[in-house]
């Protein structure tokens, strides 16, 4: 797979020190809460693993399954529910997991989604931003990196369905996907 890789835009061990500072950040900001993280399937499952051995604080989960890309590499703008939540979040302070903010379609849809079940407050953790890309006003609280207008895999980011399990972030180059 490495071959595939164009450039390694940041490494496990960049990685795992962001990680470790938005979980002491998240900690520090939901104290005495009844905090609900959700992971957004199936790009935050790494992202939201990590994340969870960093947060000090008593916690759930839960984990939805969006879809607008398919095999695509943009997004259809089609946003569809695939699982929805094993519980209520009324009353609960929520903190969304996602694994990369791009066009932001498909999160504003879901934050939409989730602020009609009457959480006590709704806000978005991401790994990675990529803010030139965004056609939707959405902003996430916690921002792990901001990244650069390429196509980006690993650690739980895809192409069609594959290099999820690199250790670090890489730029895929152009002639895999195009």
């Amino acid at each position: 797979m490495r071959e595939d890789i164009k450039e390694i835009l940041l490494t496990e061990e960049q990685l795992a020190q962001k990680i470790s500072e938005l979980g002491n950040d998240i900690s520090r900001d939901y104290a005495g809460r009844d905090l609900v993280l959700i992971g957004v399937l199936k790009g935050s499952v790494m992202f939201m693993s990590d994340l969870l051995k960093k947060i000090t604080i008593p916690c759930s989960m839960d984990f939805m399954a969006v879809s607008s890309y398919g095999n695509s590499t943009t997004s259809s703008g089609i946003v569809r529910i695939l699982k929805d939540l094993d519980f209520e979040i009324e009353g609960k302070d929520v903190l969304v997991v996602e694994d990369i903010i791009d066009s932001g379609v498909t999160l504003a849809y879901l934050v939409e989604y989730l602020n009609a079940r009457k959480a006590n407050s709704l806000e978005i953790a991401c790994l990675l931003d990529k803010p030139e890309r965004r056609k939707s006003n959405i902003r996430a609280k916690y921002i792990g990196f901001t990244v650069p207008d390429e196509f980006l895999v690993g650690f739980g980011l895809d192409y069609a369905e594959k290099y999820r399990n690199l250790p670090y972030i890489g730029i895929l180059k152009e002639e895999i996907y195009r």
